[in-house]
């Protein structure tokens, strides 16, 4: 299974339609199935970005719903925050897609486009956000990997 890894900056036309990246386009196409989507954009619940997700990865992400009573307030709760901000797109001939407006203006896109990849899902950022992000998980990680490695090195001594 292909992953979606590298960080890539489009332009977004007059249109508002974004080429997605040669190698998150392989990866969309090698998971597509018959009938199926391109790709479902969505945005994220924690930062002012558009995930695109895979239709079977969007599948796996609502797996949990099943196990919430069909009529409780927390699983219509959990579905309308899936499925109403959901949008499975196709991509045309040049393998760009028409970003939505309700998307872009979540994510503040304005002419350019950051694709971020994280491994099953993809985010798409204003640019200058996206190079915030990727400094702030740095930085993040750095803190998560030392305090993993404090109790290891504890047991050592």
């Amino acid at each position: 299974m292909g992953m979606f890894l590298g960080s890539h900056h489009n332009r977004i036309d007059a249109k508002g339609r974004v080429s997605v990246p040669a190698s998150f386009r392989s990866v969309l196409k090698a998971q597509a199935q018959p009938g199926e989507a391109f790709v479902i954009l969505r945005p994220s619940h924690l930062h002012p970005c558009i995930e695109g997700w895979t239709a079977s990865g969007f599948a796996t992400l609502a797996a949990p719903l099943a196990e919430y009573d069909p009529f409780s307030e927390d699983h219509e709760d959990l579905a309308a925050s899936l499925y109403a901000d959901a949008w499975p797109l196709d991509s045309d001939r040049e393998g760009r897609i028409l970003l939505p407006e309700a998307l872009r203006q979540h994510a503040e896109l304005q002419n350019e486009a950051a694709f971020m990849g994280l491994g099953r899902v993809f985010q798409i950022w204003e640019p200058a956000a996206a190079a915030a992000r990727r400094q702030e998980a740095r930085a993040r990680a750095r803190t998560l990997t030392a305090r993993r490695r404090a109790p290891a090195e504890a047991g050592e001594a």
